[in-house]
């Protein structure tokens, strides 16, 4: 199968179909660039969705990225960025080998084309001009026989005719003869131009021409292989990339999988847990029977802190109130241990009462009465309420609560240790600087180091200095500084020199002799107290030893949550002495334990006993 013989008289045809060969690969290349434009305006696309959606750095949407959700969907973007950066390489691939390639092989394929059908136009105006020649001397042949004719007539006719003269006649006899020899003369050379026509024009469909078209037939074929292989190319390039996508999809894949749900609420937890524990039951007040409201610290409204909400806590209890109150929800004070201590008897003994000693429960005033006191009282401490109105937010994010402040001052002080890490590397390569300075003199002056190696070093001194104050605050809310007990001892002096002694030499009444706290109780002191409760919070519920015994001095019924029933008389085991409250914590067995008023018992410790204190 061949062009040359096949297609000898289709030499036309042929260039036009060359021409729309290099059309048809012009246009594949084409194809290929706008397929480069559109990975390109692709990943452009997805790398800005996924920088669209990636958290702003110091922002609050950074600090809710830590849930393993959120973590996933930033995997999820980033693995989206290195899917982009994928069709970028398929682009770049494309372009590198398809597109340049191609392009350079048009403009040879163009070349070839051109030299191959110029060689053919050729070969095409030879035989042209040899099949002119040949015509040419036909006609000339042609013609001379023609006139060699008509000069043989001619001479004949003289001949016959007797009344020509004889020169007349030779003259037409040597006319025919030169006409017969012109004749002669261009049957011989058309003769000649024949042959060599012939042998032209064989030469020309049997050898050029064939030549000729095989050349264009085997530039044909390599431009059809070539575009083949730019098709396989094309594939190729895609499929290079498939196992990096498929490892990209599958990092999406491992993200998701990485999803833990309970990771995540024990993240919400640790986020909004404030350390407080909810507020115990209401309860109830009988109006059938009289009442006798005396002022007192039973009521909420005493003559001393009217117009103060009592927001002390003691020990472990879960009537605790939270301190945070909104005046939208009703929080109700609840009677507590945590609220001072009845005051003892007035006699020595139940018995010499004719109906029996007054039941040392506390008085309560009606909840709506106690509502409305709390509502209109000015809180002690900070809370989110003023928070949200503008205010400052102290130095020691005392306004927090504990849980949330503990974090807060960990963070603070994890920050303070690497500033303080910063500027020992600093001090350490200023040092290194001054021994190279010293060893080499002439690379520096020694001395002109000294003035920031000591700004580096009072640098230093001052962030310890600020590392010491957030670990005190952070350790006092931990629990661990022993400067809480100090507090706590001095605070149990002050109560002991505002009031008289009680019966028992052991321990000493808390409470003034009309039952009620004194003014010297600062609004510091009620903070001391209510750091100490937030601080038991956090201990371990572990059995407490015991460090004493005590006797009831008078029978009292616990009819509140956290205290303990005693019957006069009855000794029983002190696990927790009066931390200044009033109360005093004891325990009758492995399952019953709880608070007394301090005043109606008599607590004897024991010396020897880890945390307990002397009294004098």
């Amino acid at each position: 199968m061949s062009w040359g013989t096949e297609l000898w008289d289709q030499f036309d045809n042929l260039e036009k179909h060359t021409q729309w060969g290099i059309d048809i690969l012009e246009k594949y290349i084409k194809f290929v660039k706008e397929r480069t434009e559109i990975e390109l305006s692709y990943a452009k696309q997805l790398r800005n969705l996924s920088k669209k959606y990636q958290p702003k750095k110091n922002s609050k949407e950074e600090e809710e990225y830590k849930y393993t959700s959120c973590k996933a969907f930033i995997s999820n973007l980033n693995e989206m960025n290195d899917y982009a950066g994928q069709h970028e390489v398929i682009s770049e691939n494309m372009a590198s080998q398809i597109i340049v390639d191609l392009a350079r092989y048009v403009q040879e394929l163009k070349q070839e084309r051109k030299s191959n059908f110029h060689d053919g136009r050729k070969a095409q105006q030879h035989i042209e001009t040899c099949w002119k020649q040949l015509e040419s001397s036909k006609r000339r042949f042609e013609r001379d026989c023609k006139e060699a004719d008509r000069a043989q007539q001619y001479f004949e006719k003289m001949d016959a005719d007797i009344n020509v003269t004889k020169a007349d006649v030779e003259k037409a006899r040597q006319q025919a003869q030169i006409r017969h020899q012109m004749a002669e003369d261009s049957k011989a050379d058309y003769s000649s131009i024949l042959q060599k026509f012939n042998h032209e024009q064989h030469e020309y469909y049997h050898t050029h021409i064939p030549n000729i078209f095989q050349k264009i037939q085997e530039m044909e074929e390599r431009r059809i292989v070539r575009m083949g292989e730019s098709m396989k190319t094309y594939a190729e390039v895609d499929r290079q990339v498939i196992p990096i996508i498929g490892k990209c999809l599958d990092g999406i894949v491992k993200a998701a999988e990485s999803i833990d749900q309970k990771n995540d609420s024990q993240l919400v937890i640790e986020a909004y847990k404030s350390g407080f524990e909810p507020p115990g039951d209401i309860e109830f007040e009988d109006y059938t029977q009289p009442m006798k409201r005396t002022v007192s610290d039973n009521s909420l409204s005493n003559s001393r802190g009217e117009g103060k909400p009592d927001l002390k806590f003691g020990g472990k209890s879960k009537g605790k109130l939270w301190p945070f109150i909104k005046k939208n929800k009703l929080m109700s004070l609840l009677t507590s241990p945590h609220q001072p201590p009845p005051p003892p008897p007035a006699s020595a003994s139940p018995s010499a009462v004719p109906n029996g000693p007054q039941s040392p429960k506390q008085q309560k005033e009606p909840l709506s009465h106690r509502f409305n006191e709390f509502m209109t009282s000015k809180p002690k401490i900070h809370c989110f309420r003023s928070l949200k109105r503008g205010g400052a937010t102290p130095e020691d994010f005392s306004n927090l609560p504990p849980e949330q402040r503990r974090k807060k001052l960990q963070q603070k002080v994890d920050e303070l240790n690497k500033e303080i890490q910063k500027e020992m590397d600093q001090r350490d390569a200023i040092t290194k600087m001054k021994d190279v300075y010293l060893k080499n003199p002439q690379m520096g002056d020694p001395a002109s180091l000294d003035h920031k190696l000591a700004e580096v070093s009072q640098n230093i001194e001052k962030l310890r200095v600020e590392t010491q104050k957030f670990e005190a605050w952070l350790a006092e809310v931990e629990g661990r500084l022993p400067a809480r007990s100090e507090q706590a001892r001095r605070q149990s002096g002050l109560y002991d020199s505002q009031n008289p002694p009680t019966v028992n030499n052991c321990a000493q009444d808390r409470e003034s002799p009309d039952g009620s706290y004194t003014e010297e109780q600062s609004q510091e002191s009620e903070m001391k107290v209510l750091a100490t409760d937030f601080d038991d919070e956090f201990d371990d519920e572990e059995p407490l030893p015991a460090i004493g015994t005590c006797k009831a001095l008078y029978t009292f019924e616990g009819q509140n949550e956290g205290t303990i029933s005693v019957v006069e008389g009855e000794t029983l085991y002190v696990i927790e002495e009066d931390k200044g409250d009033g109360w005093t914590r004891i325990r009758r067995n492995e399952d019953e334990e709880g608070y007394v008023p301090t005043s109606y018992v008599e607590v004897c410790l024991d010396k020897n006993a880890k945390g307990a204190k002397t009294y004098i």
